[in-house]
C-alpha cells in the first residue's frame, strides 16, 4: 500500500483520500430509501418500487449523452453538473411528502449516477495508467465499500420510522457529502480536464468521426460490454432483490442475519482487496474474470444449499460463507473490467467507453432484480440457481475469447523486453 500511494500522483491521492467520506452520505441512504418512502411518507410499497426504480431509468437514459460530454467537454464540468444534481435531488427527497416531488428528487439522483460513472472513470484514467490504473480502480472499490458499510450500519442505528426528522437529516447529510468532491475539483483538481483532443490527421489521426455504433463494432468491446452486463446481472441485481428474496423465501433466514451477511460482504472486500490487487499485477486479467466466475459458482451453489435445511442455523451458516466467497470474487472483478474498459479506449473516446460499460452494468442492474422475482414468484429456486451458475460459465468462456481480441497491454500483461532487454518476444496479439 506504501509503495501504491507513493507511485500516485498528487491529483490521484487527493482523489482516493476523500472516496470514503464521500461515499459514507451515499450509505447512510441506500438501504433505507425505499423504507423511507413507504413506511414515513406513507407511498404505496408498488409506486415506492416505481420511484426507485427512476433512478436506474433515468441514469440510463443520460448515460450516452454523459459519455459524449465527458469526450467533448472534460470529466470535470460533467461530474460537477452530475454532483449538482445529486445534491439538490438528496435536499429534495429529504422533504418529499407528495410522489410528484419524490419522483422528480429521484430522476436527479440517477441523472448523477447516469453522468457520473463514465466521466469519474474517465478522470481517474486520465490521471492515472498503467498497471497502477489496475490498482487505483481496486483500491478505489474497496474504500466504496468501507465507506457504504459505515453509512449502513450507522443510519440503521439512527433512524427510525416514527422519527421522520432522522430520515430527514440522513439525506441532508447525503447531500452535504458531495461538497466533498465538488470542492476538489473546484479547488485542487481545477486543472484536470480528463479529456483530450482528437489526434490531428496531418498526425496519423483518422477523419472518421468516433461514434458509439462504431466502438460497439469492435469485438472486444461486444465481449467486454455483455460480460459486464452478465457480471452486474448476476452480482449487484442479485443481491438488491434476488439474494434477500431467496434468503427469505427458501432458506427462511431472518432480516438479522441478512443484515449480518452484507457487513460479511464489506468486510471481506475491505479486508482482502489490497491482497488480491497484489496477487494479480502483471496477470492476465481476462484469467482473472475466468478464476471469478469460477469463485461466484461456488458461492450460489453455496446459497443454494441452505435451501435443503431452511430455517436452521445451518442455513445461516451458508448465507454467510455465500457473502463471504461472492466478495471475493468481487474483489477480482471490480479492479479488471473498468482496467480494460480505459486501456482500450483512446483519450479522447474515454468517455464514451465508460458509457457504453456504464450502460451496460444499469442493464444488468435492471434486468437482475426482475428476472429473481418472476423465478422466485413462481416457486422455482433450483432454476433461480441454475440460472446464475450457468451465467458464471457464460462470464469464463466470454473471457476467454475476450483474451483473443485484445492486445497484451491491455490485459495487464506486461512487456517483458521492458523489463528484460535480452528477451525478444513478447505475449502474442491475435487481432479479430
Amino acid at each position: 500500500m506504501r509503495g501504491f500511494w507513493a507511485a500516485l500522483p498528487t491529483e490521484g491521492r487527493w482523489l482516493l483520500s476523500t472516496v470514503a467520506i464521500q461515499t459514507l452520505g451515499r450509505g447512510l441512504t441506500l438501504p433505507f430509501t425505499l423504507i423511507y418512502l413507504h413506511e414515513v411518507r406513507g407511498f404505496d410499497l408498488g409506486l415506492s418500487g416505481v420511484l426507485m426504480g427512476l433512478i436506474a431509468g433515468a441514469g440510463l437514459v443520460v448515460t450516452g449523452p454523459g459519455g459524449v460530454l465527458t469526450d467533448r467537454y472534460g470529466a470535470r464540468p460533467v461530474l460537477l453538473a452530475g454532483i449538482s444534481c445529486m445534491i439538490v435531488g438528496n435536499a429534495l427527497l429529504a422533504f418529499a411528502t407528495t410522489p410528484a416531488v419524490a419522483a422528480v428528487a429521484l430522476v436527479l439522483i440517477g441523472i448523477n449516477f447516469g453522468v457520473s460513472w463514465p466521466a469519474f472513470n474517465a478522470f481517474i484514467a486520465s490521471i492515472v495508467t498503467g498497471d497502477l490504473r489496475q490498482q487505483y480502480f481496486g483500491v478505489n472499490f474497496a474504500l466504496v465499500n468501507l465507506g457504504i458499510g459505515v453509512g449502513g450500519v450507522v443510519g440503521g442505528l439512527y433512524v427510525d420510522v416514527h422519527e421522520p426528522a432522522t430520515f430527514t437529516t440522513i439525506f441532508l447529510v447525503d447531500a452535504a457529502s458531495m461538497l466533498v468532491p465538488m470542492g476538489l475539483l473546484l479547488g485542487p483538481l481545477r486543472h484536470v480536464r480528463g479529456a483530450a483532443a482528437a489526434p490531428d490527421p496531418e498526425e496519423g489521426g483518422t477523419t472518421s468521426p468516433v461514434s458509439y455504433l462504431s466502438i460497439l463494432r469492435e469485438p472486444a468491446v461486444q465481449r467486454l460490454t455483455v460480460i459486464t452486463f452478465i457480471g452486474v446481472f448476476l452480482g449487484y441485481g442479485q443481491l438488491e432483490a434476488g439474494f434477500p428474496g431467496f434468503v427469505r423465501q427458501v432458506a427462511e433466514v431472518s432480516t438479522s442475519a441478512i443484515g449480518v451477511a452484507f457487513a460479511v460482504n464489506t468486510a471481506v472486500i475491505v479486508a482482502l482487496q489490497f491482497a488480491v490487487l497484489r496477487r494479480i499485477s502483471g496477470r492476465r486479467r481476462t484469467r482473472v474474470m475466468m478464476v471469478m466466475a469460477a469463485i461466484w459458482s461456488v458461492a450460489w451453489l453455496l446459497l443454494g444449499s441452505t435451501g435443503l435445511v431452511p430455517g436452521t442455523a445451518t442455513a445461516v451458516v451458508g448465507v454467510m460463507a455465500f457473502m463471504a466467497v461472492f466478495a471475493l470474487g468481487e474483489t477480482l472483478l471490480q479492479p479488471t473490467v473498468p482496467a480494460i474498459n480505459n486501456d482500450l479506449a483512446a483519450d479522447h473516446t474515454r468517455g464514451r467507453y465508460n458509457a457504453i460499460n456504464a450502460g451496460a452494468f444499469q442493464l444488468g442492474a435492471i434486468a437482475g432484480p426482475v428476472v429473481a422475482g418472476f423465478l422466485l414468484d413462481l416457486h422455482l429456486p433450483g432454476v433461480y440457481i441454475g440460472v446464475m451458475v450457468v451465467g458464471c460459465g457464460v462470464i469464463a468462456v466470454l473471457a476467454l475469447g475476450l483474451e483473443r481480441a485484445i492486445p497484451a497491454s491491455a490485459n495487464g500483461v506486461r512487456d517483458r523486453r521492458l523489463e528484460a532487454p535480452g528477451m525478444l518476444e513478447a505475449d502474442p496479439v491475435r487481432e479479430d
